[in-house]
């Protein structure tokens, strides 16, 4: 249920916010990476990890947001593992789905 609401939301950002398809692709790819990587922890907050959509759980992060979950995901964080434990993804993966994240938890906050 939760890939269907994501989903829905991405489907609409796009729609609304995109204005080249350049945004598109990146959020698209974002959801992407997403969907094989990252939600594997941060669908239910696995270890701590923030879950996606949930405002309050990246409360108190960076105001730097992308510039820093981008090196956090790339280099490993905490218990979180470098690239998602997934060696083989690009610093363009890892820079996409750091970038999806942030929309759909904030889509309030400028990008960086």
């Amino acid at each position: 249920m939760r890939h269907v609401i994501r989903a829905g939301v991405v489907v609409g950002l796009l729609l609304l916010g995109s204005v080249n398809g350049i945004a598109s692709d990146r959020m698209t790819d974002g959801l992407r990476v997403y969907t094989e990587v990252c939600s594997r922890c941060h669908d239910q907050g696995v270890d701590g990890a923030p879950v996606i959509g949930r405002t309050q759980d990246w409360a108190g992060r960076s105001n730097l947001w992308e510039a820093v979950l981008f090196e956090h995901a790339q280099s490993g964080y905490l218990g979180m593992p470098a690239k998602g434990g997934q060696q083989d993804l690009t610093e363009y993966d890892v820079g996409v789905a750091a970038e999806y994240m942030l929309t759909i938890s904030h889509p309030e906050l400028p990008q960086d």
